[in-house]
């Protein structure tokens, strides 16, 4: 083989490694991608601006049950959280006639503590409705999951898987 060849071919795989070598891998690029979504999930956590889409729940001492998606939510903030969630379980002190026995509020939250740790964001909170009052315990994962428990006076306490995301600002 000629001095030129060979050097030729000793360059081209020099180049060929050095471009392989910039390009990231499937799993550099999926870790890059988890790192996102948690910096964007904390930081929805710590502005106290956010809202819960609720796709199962799972009342106290009952089984798993799945709900319609985009239809049940709580849309947390400091100034007014509002709540529109199903609720099943056992009533202790409801009205009957007239409501249709979800779990519907408004109000402003009190005494709201986020704790941090590496795998999950804990945040509690206690909303005071028209008829009850409702202690919020949301256990939050650096994807976006997310369960909320809710506790109140005259119901059974009921928990619900689903996802946090940024609240849907309305059109006017």
């Amino acid at each position: 083989m000629s001095p030129k060849l060979s050097i030729l071919l000793v360059l081209s795989c020099f180049l060929s490694f050095s471009v392989l070598a910039q390009e990231k891998s499937k799993k550099e690029l999926k870790a890059e991608r988890e790192l996102q979504k948690q910096k964007e999930i904390e930081a929805l956590i710590d502005s106290k601006n956010f809202a819960f889409e609720a796709q199962k729940a799972t009342p106290q001492g009952g089984r798993l049950l799945n709900l319609d998606y985009n239809t049940y939510f709580l849309n947390f903030n400091e100034t007014k959280t509002t709540c529109d969630l199903p609720f099943f379980g056992r009533g202790y002190n409801v009205g009957y006639g007239g409501t249709d026995g979800g779990i519907k509020f408004e109000g402003v939250p009190e005494n709201t503590r986020i704790e941090k740790s590496k795998k999950k964001i804990i945040v509690r909170s206690t909303v005071k409705g028209q008829n009850d009052v409702y202690d919020l315990l949301f256990t939050i994962f650096p994807n976006g999951g997310a369960s909320l428990s809710v506790t109140s006076n005259n119901r059974g306490s009921i928990s619900y898987d689903g996802e946090i995301h940024p609240p849907k600002t309305e059109i006017k």
